[in-house]
């Protein structure tokens, strides 16, 4: 990668450092990307929408141990800081903001962020610790960095719907803008942790994309049982050996609830594990 040597993006590692920064922009308008790292093009995409609206953008990256819990991914979850200051430099992004865990949740740290009903379904099933530890790392970077826009892509749309959430329920005052899944040109969801697939792994898990495009072709001829076409996503996925099916939601794109027919909008969202890596993939339908 080519990095325009112009552009250099400053990394910030303090919560006192980091308010100062944002303090002295003078009223420019300011962008928060806020990831766990290891980026890829969905994150780019990210920050290509919040440098084309605002005057300055700061990309956070903090692997949030608070969304994880101990029988989940925290060792593994790729980080590769060189590379994606890379990226972030070659963009134009003006700040990085990559505190330290103690920094974010100094010893005696008290308080948690909930978000009730929308949390019951989905991936909060079966992660219970994940949406508080998702809201209460977002409220502290909204109160840290005091972004006037943030951006969130659509691949987690349970997490972004639990963040327009509090964002309106507290009275935060950002924009949030919603930025479309992206995907590699075999059709899987780009997510950091593809990076743990196997070779292997990585070609099974394009039944998750190839379920939900079959899914939407039963949907164009006629089918709208939710039954029917969720029987038909576990058969295409149980078919590749070892992945373990958390769910196949077929449900409201607001409330999350589910849904038995396929009428109006409507969210497919699928969750799998392959190994000890956990995929997500989702499309909107209309019935």
């Amino acid at each position: 990668m080519i990095v325009d040597l112009k552009q250099q993006t400053v990394v910030i590692t303090t919560i006192d450092e980091m308010k100062k920064v944002t303090a002295d922009l003078d009223g420019q308008t300011l962008g928060l990307i806020p990831t766990m790292g290891y980026l890829h093009e969905g994150h780019m995409s990210l920050v290509k929408q919040s440098i084309k609206t605002c005057d300055y953008t700061v990309v956070s990256i903090f692997v949030n141990p608070r969304q994880f819990s101990p029988n989940e991914d925290l060792d593994i979850y790729p980080h590769d800081l060189p590379r994606d200051l890379e990226k972030l430099g070659a963009a134009g992004v003006n700040a990085l903001f990559h505190p330290e865990k103690e920094m974010i949740y100094p010893e005696g740290f008290k308080t948690n962020i909930e978000v009730e009903t929308i949390t019951d379904q989905l991936c909060g099933k079966s992660r219970p610790d994940l949406f508080k530890g998702v809201a209460t790392i977002i409220v502290k970077l909204f109160n840290i960095i005091r972004p006037q826009h943030a951006f969130f892509g659509e691949k987690d749309w349970q997490q972004l719907a639990v963040i327009e959430a509090l964002n309106r329920d507290l009275n935060m005052d950002v924009q949030i803008h919603r930025v479309p899944l992206m995907r590699e040109p075999d059709g899987l969801a780009m997510s950091s942790r593809n990076n743990n697939l196997s070779p292997e792994e990585r070609l099974k898990a394009l039944c998750l994309s190839k379920s939900l495009k079959f899914a939407r072709q039963k949907i164009k001829q006629g089918v709208i049982s939710s039954t029917q076409l969720r029987q038909s996503i576990k058969n295409i996925i149980s078919a590749e050996h070892g992945i373990q099916i958390d769910y196949i939601s077929i449900c409201d794109p607001i409330s999350l609830k589910e849904k038995f027919e396929v009428k109006g909008r409507t969210l497919i969202a699928l969750a799998v594990k392959i190994g000890p890596t956990r995929l997500i993939d989702n499309c909107i339908v209309e019935g």
